[in-house]
């Protein structure tokens, strides 16, 4: 069953009509879905299955390593629901969900998982190194991780079960939480886990190894790469937001303002210019595009939210920054105390989720980003992996009369754009872009920096797509939003696995995309693609630049995927008789909401064509991806043409786009002497009279990773 909130307020949530009691509300509901599944209370939080090919406890998995996995599972079960629970119990400690008194039930399992021998024991450090048979002190577990879910949750609700332990238990859990805290860890988001094990020791009395600990804080904060965001491995996704800025603010509250103020300001620093830019990394309706690995945590994205307002420096005293008034409305909207637009984008997201029926399997989270979506999970995760999303609900940590409750909902950037007027917001520093696009409230992400093994598809589904757009998550299918250059020669396909970050020049976007990319070659012997693209009113424009060293090939480049519900396919040609084509697929998505997509090609391809699909689409069982195709035949041509022009545009609604949308451009005009495009400049020149240059020098002297 969907969550319908039993208290609204539209006029102090006008987007939404959640309030905190909304909030309360929706983590029932949640944990509802998990504890109908417990018969009994000693069982521990393990749900049905619904994927057993991809996630653990794996398939192949035997013996000892089997073991260790079903341990891993209830720890996972436990921590995890307990982000949703805790909050509820320092609101509520007498909470009863499915007959089970919920003080009792985390107070009873939280002790079994931490004690050495109970049959619901989780095993420490050092038992899950022997039962591995290893002596590798640096060897991880995922138990280090839910340690850390662990102490969030027994901090926000300590008066009702932290505080009732007797001392011995109490020491038994710290004794527990040691063996995690020193042990081994990933040299990434994974050192906070360690961070706030030690900070919860540190207050409640326990002494830790302050030297260890400024260790993993000096590493942190080396992490960072400016514009809020900081590097998680090689790649940037969300892990920065529901990673780095959620402990990191814990970490100041529960020790760092006390006892490294410098990184404690470093810290703050860093949350505080996150949220000057990213309220519009969630789109008009405050929905949560889908990118990077761990998808299925979903509206976990807005947790940094709830945890700025919990710190210090948020703003959260200051009267003159949290009212806004006629003259200073818009440098209010952009401020990073306007907590009315924190609410509105997680009341937004949680809705985008919790309000559809395949959002759920037998009650609780599928593993997917709507339904379940085999394609985004991976091998780390156990069912009940996507209760992370119970993060969001730390804002339920603030008090009711915080202004993340008090002040009315806004919508941000959004309230100020103007019809047909297009936002775009460029990060160098993680190597981000994202524009809001008033005509189809959508937010359209486009990344760079990003490094994946050549033959990861998977890898590039999440991360080297094109563009990831908050209407239309990506499309497991090789050519949605994803050059594929096929080699006639011998068949085999290449993929961009690799997309260099070259920034942002007069609108235009430069990327340097290389294909079958590996450190063993000189990159001149990679085919690439120098991307160069705009943000136009309804989507993206490119204007791309081949860059072979080998022929014959076929390139071809598909649109994102279009729910297949009933699907009405238009094609159209440009109507002053050029070459121009387009493809409009007008139909609506799973839940019955009108979408409209068209892909038109302007120059140097052949085809466009439509692509059917099954199974490949996050919404729909059925999708379409509108197709371009090229081939370039002869071994160094340069009068072939060298430049790909598209561009991809969607609505929410079906009224047609205008002869102006679908075909924008008037003229293309190359400068070099073949007029292929080869080399040089290339303008273009629209309809509405405007001209936009495209210059492809800035690629080779700007590639970042």
């Amino acid at each position: 069953m969907v969550f319908k909130p039993g208290t609204t307020d539209y006029e102090l949530s006008p987007y939404t009509g959640l309030t905190r009691e909304s909030w309360i509300e929706a983590g029932k509901h949640l944990l509802s879905g998990i504890f109908q599944h417990v018969k009994d209370f000693g069982d521990p939080l393990v749900m049905p299955r619904q994927e057993t090919k991809i996630t653990y406890p794996h398939e192949g998995s035997s013996g000892s390593a089997r073991i260790i996995e079903e341990k891993a599972e209830i720890f996972e079960a436990l921590t995890r629901s307990l982000f949703i629970a805790a909050p509820l119990l320092k609101d509520d400690p007498e909470l009863e969900i499915c007959g089970y008194r919920m003080a009792d039930y985390y107070k009873s399992h939280i002790l079994k998982a931490c004690t050495p021998g109970d049959p619901l024991g989780v095993g420490t450090y050092d038992e899950l190194l022997e039962l591995a048979g290893s002596s590798d002190r640096l060897r991880i577990f995922q138990q280090t991780v839910e340690t850390c879910a662990l102490v969030i949750g027994l901090n926000i609700c300590h008066e009702v079960i932290w505080d009732t332990y007797t001392q011995e238990e109490k020491d038994r859990i710290a004794d527990f939480l040691l063996t995690y805290a020193y042990s081994g860890t990933v040299p990434q988001n994974w050192r906070f886990f360690n961070m706030l094990d030690m900070a919860f020791l540190h207050m409640n009395g326990y002494p830790i190894d302050k030297a260890v600990m400024f260790e993993h804080a000096s590493a942190v904060i080396n992490y960072y790469v400016g514009d809020g965001w900081y590097r998680d491995g090689q790649c940037f996704d969300y892990y920065s937001s529901w990673a780095f800025n959620v402990y990191g603010p814990l970490w100041n509250l529960w020790y760092g303002y006390e006892n490294a103020p410098d990184i404690a300001a470093k810290i703050e620093e860093n949350s505080r210019k996150l949220m000057e830019t990213y309220p519009d990394f969630f789109d008009g309706d405050g929905w949560t595009n889908m990118w990077g690995r761990s998808n299925i945590y979903r509206f976990a994205a807005t947790s940094p939210f709830g945890a700025y307002a919990l710190m210090n420096g948020s703003g959260k005293g200051s009267a003159a920054e949290n009212n806004r008034n006629g003259e200073n409305d818009a440098a209010f909207l952009q401020s990073p105390c306007n907590f009315g637009l924190y609410r509105r984008i997680c009341s937004g997201s949680l809705l985008q989720f919790l309000t559809r029926e395949d959002f759920y399997y037998k009650g609780f989270p599928t593993m997917g980003f709507y339904g379940m979506f085999a394609p985004l999970v991976q091998g780390y995760s156990c069912a009940e992996s996507p209760f992370w999303m119970g993060k969001a609900f730390l804002c339920l940590e603030l008090p009711a009369d915080h202004p993340f409750w008090t002040e009315k909902e806004n919508n941000g950037t959004w309230e100020v754009l103007r019809e047909h007027e297009v936002k775009t917001t460029t990060l160098d520093g993680p190597g981000l872009s994202f524009s809001n696009h008033k005509d189809n409230s959508a937010t359209i992400l486009r990344t760079g920096k990003v490094f994946k093994k050549a033959g990861d598809i998977h890898g590039m589904w999440n991360y080297s797509k094109l563009a990831y757009h908050s209407k239309y998550p990506w499309e497991a299918e090789n050519e949605s939003m994803q050059y594929v250059i096929r080699e006639l020669s011998d068949g085999h396909e290449e993929y961009g696995n690799v997309t260099f970050w070259c920034g942002e020049k007069d609108g235009v976007l430069y990327r340097r995309q290389f294909f079958n990319f590996s450190f063993e070659h000189e990159t001149h012997w990679m085919q690439a693609v120098s991307l160069a693209d705009f943000a136009v009113p309804y989507g993206i424009m490119r204007a791309d630049r081949l860059r072979l060293f080998r022929w014959p090939v076929k390139i071809t480049l598909g649109s994102f995927g279009f729910p297949d519900n009933g699907t009405v396919v238009e094609k159209k040609d440009d109507p002053d008789g050029g070459k121009a084509r387009a493809i409009i697929l007008k139909g609506k998505d799973s839940q019955g909401r009108a979408k409209q997509l068209a892909m038109t090609v302007f120059d140097g391809w052949d085809d466009l064509t439509v692509q059917n699909s099954e199974n490949t689409n996050p919404d729909s069982a059925r999708s379409m991806v509108i197709c371009a195709a090229a081939a370039r035949m002869k071994q160094y041509d340069g009068a072939e043409p060298h430049i790909l022009v598209s561009q991809v545009i969607t609505r929410e609604d079906h009224d047609d786009f205008t002869t102006e949308e679908l075909f924008p451009v008037k003229e293309i005009i190359y400068s070099d002497v073949l007029k292929s495009g080869a080399y040089g400049p290339v303008e273009m020149v629209f309809r509405d009279g405007s001209r936009k240059t495209v210059d492809y020098d800035i690629i080779e002297r700007s590639m970042r990773l």
